[in-house]
């Protein structure tokens, strides 16, 4: 795995997953995602896309028939780059949120998130309560809001590093602002960065990416804390994002997804990238 800043906005990987007697004539489906969130999607040294969202990708427009072209961007370029039509689906382990489905369209899910801490073991957050614990906030807010209670005097007036416009920031902006200061990076390798050199107490991301950030030596030292948190302000899941009136389009990507449900691929693919399976339920 790798953790060094990126600022891409125009690494293009073409993929081609289906074979096509005239190209001329296929529409080419242009897929965004940031390049920056190992390993759901990264940038390898050669500078290709990989991950567990690119490889499903391919997959699913192979499934689709359909000519894909993969490009990497700011995760805060994304939204605006699909509303301003200059891509056609966001692939960049983004959450389905009220809030972003008053922007934009969403495929069904394709995969299901879980967000924690990540501390330094030196930390005195190293003992948050809630470890091993999974909440969801849809069926258990109030669960929830005990154990942030209880983490309440550890946080207090601690500094807690998220990605901007994420749904980690949401949750730390609804439960955990009056306690903590909440700091926002463009990127995940930026909040890690700033826990290891101590400018900020911890980190609150997605677990799948922070607990394989941890094999990396550049955050030994580091490890997850306190609970698990799904649901609520996380959303329903992760999903493709598009522009509403693409029907077509997403039902294309509903029927594609739901069988790589259907046939074990999403599962091979999220335990193969994320050591987790991630396949979201029926």
């Amino acid at each position: 795995m790798r953790f060094k800043s990126l600022m891409l906005s125009t690494i293009i990987l073409s993929c081609v997953c289906a074979s096509f007697a005239n190209a001329e004539d296929s529409q080419v489906i242009r897929i965004a995602t940031e390049g920056a969130y190992a390993p759901w999607n990264f940038v390898k040294p050669g500078g290709q896309l990989d991950g567990f969202e690119i490889e499903l990708a391919r997959d699913l427009c192979d499934r689709m028939k359909a000519k894909c072209e993969i490009t990497a961007h700011d995760w805060e370029g994304l939204i605006p780059s699909l509303s301003g039509g200059k891509i056609d689906v966001i692939m960049a382990g983004m959450s389905i949120t009220p809030k972003r489905q008053e922007v934009i369209g969403f495929s069904r899910t394709y995969a299901a998130p879980l967000n924690g801490f990540l501390v330094l073991d030196s930390s005195s957050l190293a003992k948050l309560p809630g470890e091993s614990k999974s909440i969801d906030l849809d069926k258990d807010e109030a669960g929830a809001e005990a154990v942030i209670k209880e983490m309440a005097p550890l946080l207090k007036g601690k500094v807690i590093g998220v990605q901007g416009s994420t749904t980690a920031s949401a949750f730390a902006e609804k439960y955990l602002s009056k306690v903590v200061e909440v700091r926002e990076y463009k990127t995940v390798d930026s909040h890690n960065m700033d826990l290891m050199s101590g400018r900020i107490d911890a980190v609150l991301a997605n677990a799948v990416v922070l607990k394989l950030a941890t094999q990396d030596a550049s955050l030994k030292g580091a490890d997850m804390a306190g609970p698990v948190f799904s649901g609520g302000v996380f959303g329903p899941g992760i999903g493709i994002g598009l522009r509403k009136s693409d029907t077509d389009l997403k039902a294309k990507f509903d029927e594609a997804i739901t069988a790589a449900v259907k046939d074990g691929t999403v599962k091979k693919l999220s335990e193969k990238w994320l050591k987790f399976d991630v396949t979201p339920l029926e």
